[in-house]
């Protein structure tokens, strides 16, 4: 799906309350100990980071994808800090691929710092990056996926217009009564439920 000269208008952009960069070489120790933090995966224990190299992986791989699609997770700082302030969360909109090549989605993630939650932060930053998404390849859907018993997601992606469009067993996760939510934004086409089965059905 093509898509808009968005590198350059997206990679750095604010709401009311965040400044929203792509990670800069500086960012790297905040994005790791976020991610390895225990207390944002408190209900998905087995997705924390326990290694540096697990984040710079991810970092790398926003890049990637800032190149590719126009489009990644941010890093995201409080605008009332000001720019070079700590980096207190990471959300946006981005690509995923598996072996058979790019979902047919785009896939919204939101984890901020325990000290910022509870302020609608997640909410705001995950509009705007469904603002950003819709600029950059409006035909690409935008999903969120989460485990059933994470209720402050659910609240987020159901605040954000998000649908349920799947409920079933959480692949892949070590915990065997984990139960995977799937949102979309829209009715799955054909191609997005294929996916979706392929995945998680």
């Amino acid at each position: 799906m093509p898509h808009h000269d968005a590198p350059t208008t997206w990679r750095h952009t604010r709401t009311a309350r965040l400044l929203l960069d792509a990670h800069g070489p500086g960012d790297l120790p905040a994005v790791h100990a976020l991610h390895a933090d225990p207390a944002v995966w408190g209900h998905f224990p087995s997705g924390r980071h326990t290694t540096l190299e697990q984040t710079v992986a991810t970092v790398a791989g926003d890049e990637e994808r800032w190149a590719g699609d126009g489009l990644a997770p941010w890093s995201v700082r409080l605008a009332e800090a000001g720019p070079g302030s700590p980096v207190v969360g990471r959300a946006g909109c981005s690509v995923r691929r598996t072996d058979e090549g790019p979902l047919p989605w785009w896939n919204l993630y939101y984890r901020l710092s325990p000290a910022v939650q509870g302020r609608g932060l997640a909410t705001e930053v995950g509009r705007h990056a469904m603002t950003a998404a819709a600029a950059v390849a409006p035909d690409r859907p935008v999903l969120a996926f989460l485990v059933e018993h994470n209720v402050a997601s659910r609240r987020t992606a159901e605040g954000l217009g998000l649908r349920l469009v799947h409920r079933g067993p959480d692949t892949g996760n070590p915990d065997p009564d984990a139960v995977r939510l799937v949102y979309l934004d829209r009715v799955p086409t054909a191609e997005v439920t294929a996916a979706l089965r392929r995945l998680w059905v």
